[in-house]
């Protein structure tokens, strides 16, 4: 299993790493808030980025997922709003946004429906929606299969029944398989549904990792979801063929599973060469999506609310800091530290008023 690339440690996240990151971010003309991290922990000397380096969020509440550690990367259970100070000479928020990781989710589940991992998936349904019955009642799923094609069997709800049997389905009849086609249907799936800032946005992406049809790219799925706070965790379920006289995993496409390090989630391999043969360990879920429960649960949401008198065109800087000593915390791929940066400039709303 691999970390998220946010357990990295944050002397690599050099100038050149986060320009290609903000590049991945569609730039559009519309207006709303200019959102960017700076360097995490770096105060000084810190430029002003360009009109190509920026990530457009709502304007009236920003949020984002964090993982909070002590100085030894151990998980943080029980931190409150108290823990965490916004810092904000400007006066352009409100307040601070504090919430629990799984205090409310919006689950999608997209499930490759190609011949291999059809009995497997369908194994699997009740360890699935038990995952999504451990978070707040409020809580709701969605079931994308796909093929050559993603297509939304079960929109977002609450309907136990539905996502049961959507676990259950025929092979797909082609060959093909277009992965990233549905990491974009899913992300797809949360702008076609009412918006709620707060919510945890959760993709488990099952699949053998192979893609042979998507005319979407990895890197246009990874920034749509970056900009929406929407994390995938991937979990490959592998094929496995000779190499130099012995078994072993067929690597997945390029981008499976960076799709999970670069959102913020984490990307699981079920299963390797030893356990080929031993088909019960291999396709046991219940062990990732405990750890996927796990890991939601370990993690917490931070923003602000940003005012009206933000809307002056100008850049501002806030910043939000951990106030526990010996903590640490992540926002997606940007590295720990105890205070995360971040510019914030509104556009002037249209008054209708001529210019002066």
């Amino acid at each position: 299993m691999l970390l998220p690339s946010a357990a990295l440690k944050p002397s690599l996240f050099s100038s050149s790493v986060l320009r290609r990151y903000w590049r991945l971010t569609p730039v559009k003309p519309i207006l709303g808030l200019f959102l960017i991290l700076a360097f995490c922990g770096i105060e000084a000397g810190a430029q002003e980025p360009s009109d190509d380096d920026v990530i457009r969020v709502s304007t009236e509440l920003s949020v984002f997922p964090i993982r909070a550690t002590d100085k030894k990367r151990r998980a943080v259970p029980g931190l409150t709003a108290n823990d965490f100070q916004l810092r904000d000479d400007d006066h352009i928020t409100t307040s601070l946004y504090f919430a629990a990781g799984a205090d409310r989710v919006a689950l999608v589940f997209a499930l490759d429906q190609s011949g291999s991992l059809r009995e497997i998936i369908s194994q699997q349904r009740d360890a699935a929606l038990a995952l999504f019955e451990r978070f707040n009642k409020t809580s709701r799923v969605a079931i994308i299969r796909f093929a050559e094609r993603p297509k939304t069997i079960v929109p977002f709800g609450q309907d136990r029944e539905a996502t049961l049997a959507a676990f259950d389905f025929s092979p797909a009849t082609n060959s093909h398989t277009a992965i990233f086609d549905a990491a974009a249907a899913a992300v797809q799936t949360y702008d076609d549904s009412p918006h709620d800032p707060a919510e945890r946005r959760i993709v488990v992406l099952i699949s053998d990792g192979l893609d042979n049809a998507s005319t979407t790219k990895p890197a246009r799925v990874i920034a749509d979801a970056q900009e929406k706070n929407i994390s995938f965790y991937t979990i490959q379920i592998p094929l496995f063929e000779p190499r130099d006289g012995r078994l072993a995993v067929r690597g997945p496409a390029k981008g499976f599973r960076e799709l999970a390090e670069k959102t913020g989630g984490k990307y699981f391999l079920v299963g390797d060469a030893r356990t080929a043969l031993e088909p019960v360990k291999r396709q046991d879920l219940g062990p990732v999506f405990r750890a996927i429960e796990e890991d939601l649960k370990s993690q917490y949401v931070v923003g602000f609310y940003v005012a009206e008198s933000a809307r002056d065109g100008r850049s501002h800087r806030v910043s939000i800091s951990v106030a526990r000593p010996g903590l640490v915390y992540s926002v997606a791929q940007y590295g720990y530290d105890r205070t995360h940066y971040f510019s914030v400039r509104l556009t002037p709303r249209n008054t209708g008023k001529p210019p002066e």
